[in-house]
């Protein structure tokens, strides 16, 4: 009787298809991860035997894209990091509205986006501080100011929301700062202190009637 030879791959697929039959039990969730791992692993083997320099080769192809892997997976976390961070709004010593303002515009001015919006997010959170507006709280996040001042601003409460958004994205340089972004939290100042000017002369009015007495 003529022997036959059948090659590893014909072997291989003919054992899988006799296996594949209906005679046979289903196999489990086990023996189904175990199958592709072994035919994982016989594909590797006939990768080895073909690629010029056998396993050398398909170890440093397979260490480079773990590495890959491993960078891509780091990128990602660190991007949702930066998306869920709410960072705290003063990290310096205490200064005034009017001298948070003057950074963040020279900042502007140089095109240093980032430090200009966390400048100018300072320059709005002091303003409503001086303002009486908010109680200042040490430690206070974008977050939380957003939340704050929302809430005694209804009607800025979506500015104020993308404001902070805005400085937690560029917070400690995680991500670059845009004209754009400096824009939002530039503008939300741009009002508040609009509303601030008109308020004084109101609040001064007030103050004198109060302090006036009639001469008799």
């Amino acid at each position: 009787m003529p022997t036959v030879d059948v090659d590893r791959d014909t072997a291989h697929e003919a054992a899988r298809h006799e296996l594949a039959r209906p005679i046979y039990p289903k196999p489990s969730l086990f023996d189904r991860i175990s199958q592709w791992l072994d035919d994982q692993l016989f594909r590797l083997t006939q990768l080895a035997s073909d690629v010029p320099g056998g396993w050398f080769t398909v170890t440093v192809l397979v260490i480079i894209v773990a590495v890959a892997l491993v960078v891509a997976v780091r990128m990602a976390r660190r991007a949702m990091r930066v998306d869920r961070a709410d960072h705290q709004l003063f990290d310096v010593a205490e200064r005034t509205a009017a001298a948070h303002r003057g950074a963040a515009e020279q900042h502007a001015a140089r095109g240093e986006w980032a430090a200009a919006v966390r400048e100018r997010l300072r320059a709005v959170a002091r303003q409503l501080e001086e303002d009486g507006a908010l109680a200042p709280v040490p430690g206070r996040t974008a977050g939380e100011l957003a939340h704050d001042a929302g809430a005694v601003f209804p009607a800025l409460s979506s500015q104020f929301t993308n404001a902070a958004a805005a400085f937690n994205d560029v917070a400690y340089g995680e991500m670059p700062g845009t004209s754009e972004s400096y824009r939002i939290v530039a503008d939300l100042d741009d009002r508040l202190r609009e509303h601030s000017a008109r308020r004084a002369p109101a609040t001064t009015t007030e103050a004198a009637q109060q302090d006036w007495t009639p001469v008799r």
